[in-house]
């Protein structure tokens, strides 16, 4: 991406910040080849949540929600982390604490190799029990029964691991990501649209807090205008050389 002139006071802020916080959506895994939700072309344009992503949906038509799960996993696991995952990678070492709190449920953080990582919306990589709770891998499962959600011991369903429209999301996963927020010094907001709560009162949570927040996002979000600086590029382009300015002003302090 073009260099973008940082104001001294967030270079102070990037340099002295102790504890940060990333929040990142499906912008982040856009350039690795999955598709995002509410941007253009999103799946939310071709599709209709309410019959592919809600507890609603999977008990009137289990059969058809399980197997576009299914294809997500295959798109999802036959993906490779980009550029940007590997950049979020390295501010686990730049940073004395650091949280990413993620509303991907791809799996890519991880095989990235991120580890401070809190998935708010759940999991692909995994199903569970509708009634239980018990849990398997996703692959597995959908290779033992491709078309239908397979049974579980004690009686329910196999689903997917994922938060649905209509659901809350965990409560620790939550309550974690929300006292990071309220406490960090830098909040890094990337790939995200700002608009899925209450993921994104995150947001509010920092901004309320005193921290520097940066935005990451081709299009601007409600939240823009509160930042503290905005990067207007792709995430596999622009989260490289900010992790490059941070290193540096880090390096300097």
């Amino acid at each position: 991406m073009e260099p973008v002139e940082i104001p001294e006071t967030v270079r102070a802020r990037l340099r002295d910040a102790r504890r940060a916080v990333v929040f990142s959506g499906a912008g982040v895994s856009r350039e690795s080849g999955l598709d995002t939700f509410r941007g253009a072309g999103g799946l939310w344009e071709r599709m209709r949540p309410e019959e592919l992503a809600t507890p609603e949906a999977f008990a009137a038509d289990p059969g058809k929600v399980w197997r576009w799960y299914a294809w997500r996993h295959g798109v999802a696991t036959a993906a490779a982390p980009n550029p940007a995952h590997a950049a979020l990678v390295r501010w686990e070492a730049l940073f004395p604490e650091l949280l990413l709190a993620t509303q991907n449920v791809d799996g890519l953080h991880a095989r990235a190799g991120s580890r401070k990582l809190s998935e708010l919306h759940g999991t692909l990589l995994e199903a569970k029990c509708e009634i239980c709770d018990r849990r398997r891998d996703m692959g597995e499962a959908i290779a033992a029964s491709p078309e239908m959600p397979p049974p579980c011991e004690c009686g329910g369903r196999f689903r997917p691991a994922v938060v649905w429209f209509g659901e809350g999301l965990d409560a620790e996963v939550l309550s974690r990501a929300c006292r990071e927020a309220a406490r960090c010094d830098l909040f890094l907001s990337a790939g995200t649209s700002s608009t899925v709560y209450p993921a994104a009162g995150l947001i509010e949570l920092a901004l309320r807090g005193g921290a520097c927040v940066i935005e990451v996002n081709p299009e601007p979000t409600p939240f823009s205008r509160l930042a503290h600086l905005c990067l207007r590029a792709p995430a596999g382009e622009a989260l490289p050389w900010l992790t490059a300015e941070v290193e540096r002003c880090r390096s300097l302090g």
